[in-house]
């Protein structure tokens, strides 16, 4: 019988471990891969789009991953970039994250959530969730 709960006991411990606290979020980070401009990517009208267009498609895509870096601050801050109307502006958002290592933004009345999925010093890996299906991963690296 009590052999029995050793399985469940070491899974316990291992998800308990593996709990993101904000403290290790603390730096900066760029986002270097987003899954949804792969897909733009593949779509059938970037393929299909002459050279000049897709020149465009990759000056924006470029720009928004140069652009967009998300700075956890001692405490329970986050200082991002965002674009507003095509313009990149700085915002500041208050940040949790729950025991199922959830990162939730609060920026005014708005809440985002994204699942953190993989996790180490140099390389934070989100996935979105919202209702938008298909928003895909995004992928950071730290900078400082």
């Amino acid at each position: 019988m009590y052999l029995s709960i050793i399985p469940t006991l070491l899974l316990a411990f291992v998800l308990q471990t593996s709990q993101i606290k904000f403290e290790q979020l603390i730096g900066t980070w760029q986002l270097v891969h987003f899954e949804a401009m792969d897909d733009l990517r593949n779509s059938p009208q970037y393929k299909n789009s002459n050279a000049a267009m897709r020149g465009g498609i990759e000056y924006k895509i470029k720009n928004r991953l140069e652009n967009t870096v998300y700075e956890f601050i001692p405490g329970d801050t986050l200082k991002y970039t965002d674009y507003v109307k095509q313009e990149v502006v700085q915002k500041e958002a208050k940040v949790e994250i729950s025991s199922d290592n959830m990162l939730i933004i609060h920026t005014g009345a708005e809440t985002r959530k994204a699942k953190i999925v993989e996790f180490d010093n140099a390389r934070m890996v989100l996935e979105p969730v919202s209702n938008n299906p298909g928003s895909g991963k995004l992928v950071f690296e730290r900078i400082k």
